[in-house]
């Protein structure tokens, strides 16, 4: 590749931005979609958890595979591939007509979403340089944001117009296009370009050359795994992950027969919740290069445990609920990027892509849980408030675990 002023990482954190942003539209937005989803396909609420627990048992499946793949033939082959299932997946979902039907197809699609998050975070790490992670991450990050956001406000006008099938077969076919995209655009390394990554380089790093890095080196990922520091992080990615979709996967639901407001108004709370993320994570994530990565981790963890609970004691009316549904996106939206990016921070490169694969088994384990816990408790009490305070309960063990983790920072 031609040296010029332009570095090609910002290609890369392009793509990926656009990847994410149609992968998390369709996982987020699956709790704004579910209340016009119940009545056409004759689901219980527990029903509609399994739906979204099919997508997350394929997914905690093949995650770690994603991860590993990755790390051993790069990330480029991984995500045409993965993104090209997503998008088959989304459309299956979109002409289901029962629970059956729905829960394979959006299986399916957590096949095709299993690599679009750990080879991804390894993707844009290895194209920045340490000092710049926490920037290029946040960047990349609004992309969820602004797809639960635009999701929240296109989703009533398609079912106004269309019906919520339409939902799913936009982004599928959204996804489909990004398969030809991933694959002209994306480059595994920075090195097999001949580039260094962006940003300042630091003394132990090489100087970049004509070859390619190895990505995978025999021997690193066993003692990764053998070490306290691993698991600190990952029970407290398990803890934070039950916290978050316990309350954001039924926030639609809670506001609309909880508190009895209808689903325009209720559908707002997507639009807030994804632009609040998206600010969250452009403030925190090049934060937390600075002040660290445990530090920060511990700030939004201690901030959701207390958001929780005030949606449930405070947010009873809609000035309110509004309020702390924002002040819990803001904090929530950076955990998911900080605690990959501790991958970089604290582990070799060579296995970054499969240590957050290995984290992101964590992440499916703790939303299949909270999913079936919470979906149950709400048929069996008629409400959501003992499925909130166990969540908050759950971001507060969370920061106790990550009090145990060094707040190293890499250069």
């Amino acid at each position: 590749m031609p040296r010029s002023k332009f570095h090609w990482a910002w290609v890369i954190l392009a793509v990926c931005f656009a990847d994410v942003f149609i992968n998390f539209a369709a996982r987020l937005g699956y709790g704004l979609v579910l209340p016009e989803m119940l009545g056409p396909l004759n689901l219980s609420r527990t029903g509609a958890g399994t739906i979204y627990n099919a997508y997350l048992l394929v997914y905690l499946i093949f995650t770690p595979l994603a991860g590993y793949l990755n790390d051993r033939v790069g990330g480029r082959a991984v995500l045409t591939v993965c993104v090209l299932i997503l998008g088959l997946g989304l459309v299956g979902l979109g002409a289901a007509d029962g629970l059956g039907g729905a829960a394979a197809a959006f299986g399916l699609a957590g096949m095709g979403a299993a690599g679009m998050w750990a080879p991804l975070i390894a993707l844009v790490q290895r194209w920045f340089a340490p000092r710049r992670r926490g920037l290029a991450l946040g960047i990349l990050s609004t992309s969820y944001g602004l797809g639960l956001a635009c999701l929240g406000l296109v989703f009533p006008l398609i079912v106004g117009s269309l019906s919520w099938r339409w939902a799913w077969w936009i982004l599928g076919g959204a996804a489909l296009v990004m398969v030809l995209i991933n694959g002209l655009f994306l480059r595994s390394t920075p090195e097999g370009a001949g580039v260094a990554p962006w940003g300042p380089r630091q003394p132990y790093e090489p100087a970049p050359g004509g070859r390619a890095a190895p990505t995978w080196q025999k021997g690193l990922l066993g003692p990764v795994l053998r070490g306290r520091l691993f698991w600190n992080i990952a029970l407290s990615y398990f803890c934070v992950v039950y916290a978050v979709y316990g309350v954001t996967t039924f926030m639609v639901d809670y506001a609309q027969h909880s508190l009895g407001l209808p689903m325009a108004q209720a559908s707002q709370l997507a639009t807030l919740h994804g632009l609040a993320q998206a600010a969250g994570v452009l403030v925190l994530l090049p934060l937390s290069d600075r002040w660290g990565r445990r530090n920060t981790i511990l700030l939004a963890n201690g901030v959701v445990a207390l958001a929780v609970l005030g949606i449930l004691y405070w947010g009873t009316s809609w000035v309110p609920l509004m309020v702390m549904v924002g002040i819990l996106a803001f904090f929530f939206g950076a955990v998911f990027p900080m605690y990959g990016a501790c991958a970089g921070d604290y582990f070799p490169h060579r296995v970054m892509g499969t240590v957050v694969g290995m984290w992101t088994v964590a992440n499916g384990l703790a939303s299949i849980s909270v999913h079936w816990v919470a979906g149950a408790l709400r048929d069996y009490t008629g409400g959501y408030e003992l499925s909130f305070i166990i969540d908050a309960a759950m971001a507060a063990l969370g920061l106790l675990l990550m009090l145990r983790v060094p707040n190293h920072r890499q250069g």
